[in-house]
């Protein structure tokens, strides 16, 4: 089987390909980190590095047999700016043909996510290689009209997993993929508690800034009150973490109680950040895969930071092994 992942990152692709014995003849992975690019060659050493997508052809590969992956998600994130795939001019993306005009006239892009028509314009021309070639594309909870889109481009719909069912973390996503007869994964009840090191500190919380009179009340519209970094821990599904992102103040643990705790840093608030062994079981990744990487034909440490970032931009491996599971074996 030939596999092209692209936005590969640390390669989650292999770790679940792996998980259900499929073997793999050659894995091309589009990726341009470095860190992510040197944990993938200690643990893949016979990965085949393609470079950036955009300067992908085709031709150099061998028939692939199944293209995967998930393309930047900034700009579709409820948490980001939210105007989707656009040049710089505002002009807006909808069609492959149209995203080719604009590259060939050298417009420029807004953010990452138009690199979605990238993913695009190598499925089509793998495509007519390989009509009986599987897909599968992931992407973050978007709005509707740029779901739409993508769905329209690549002909299917959809199906949207919460990362809890199989995970102790609570990350919902969108997968596009022709893979048949894909339903929700079984409830494995991993809860949070389940997967530290250490629960002396064991209440999900965030830091968040805020704006809070003198009353202790936030008043976020005020701009004459100064941004005080606060502790929040609530009390909706405590069994599961937050989201993972790349920003480690979106996702820490406390011993207190549900409730605002103001100037978190200022105060000596008591929490902790996850460990990186806590953050990879947060997205099913084998204990201390991040931990080593290979540059300069030498192995490394990782720096926590860079394990923290790339596992945020990560796959949930148990997700993506349930989805993986029912691949077409006799197209490859």
């Amino acid at each position: 089987m030939n596999v092209l992942s692209l936005f590969d990152g640390m390669s989650c692709g292999q770790i679940a390909l792996n998980k259900n014995n499929i073997k793999i003849d050659n894995y091309y992975s589009s990726e341009i980190e470095k860190n992510p690019m040197m944990v993938t060659k200690y643990n893949f050493p016979n990965t085949i590095f393609v470079g950036d997508v955009r300067n992908l052809d085709i031709k150099k590969l061998k028939k692939i047999d199944l293209l995967i992956g998930g393309s930047p998600c900034q700009s579709f994130s409820f948490a980001g700016k939210r105007n989707g795939m656009t040049t710089k001019t505002n002009i807006e993306i909808k069609t492959l043909n149209e995203y080719l005009s604009l590259k060939k006239e050298g417009f420029e892009f807004e953010g990452q996510s138009y690199l979605f028509w990238e993913y695009m314009r190598i499925y089509s021309e793998l495509k007519k290689i390989n009509p009986n070639i599987q897909f599968l594309l992931e992407n973050v909870i978007m709005a509707e009209k740029w779901k739409n889109v993508i769905s329209a481009s690549i002909g299917v719909e959809p199906l949207e997993i919460n990362s809890s069912l199989v995970s102790a973390q609570n990350r919902r996503r969108l997968y596009w993929t022709n893979i048949q007869n894909i339903e929700q994964p079984k409830n494995l009840n991993i809860n949070l508690k389940d997967i530290l090191e250490d629960d002396t500190f064991s209440n999900k919380a965030t830091i968040l800034g805020r704006r809070i009179d003198t009353n202790g009340k936030r008043k976020d519209f005020n701009k004459e009150i100064p941004i005080v970094q606060c502790l929040e821990v609530r009390n909706s599904n405590i069994n599961k973490s937050n989201c993972l992102t790349t920003v480690s103040k979106d996702n820490v643990l406390t011993n207190l109680p549900v409730g605002r705790y103001i100037d978190v840093y200022g105060n000596n608030i008591p929490y902790r950040n996850y460990t990186c062994i806590e953050t990879e079981r947060l997205q099913t990744v084998p204990d201390n895969y991040t931990k080593f990487g290979i540059k300069n034909n030498e192995k490394i440490e990782i720096s926590k930071s860079a394990r923290i970032k790339m596992l945020g931009n990560g796959w949930t491996i148990n997700v993506i092994s349930h989805i993986l599971k029912n691949l077409q074996k006799d197209t490859f």
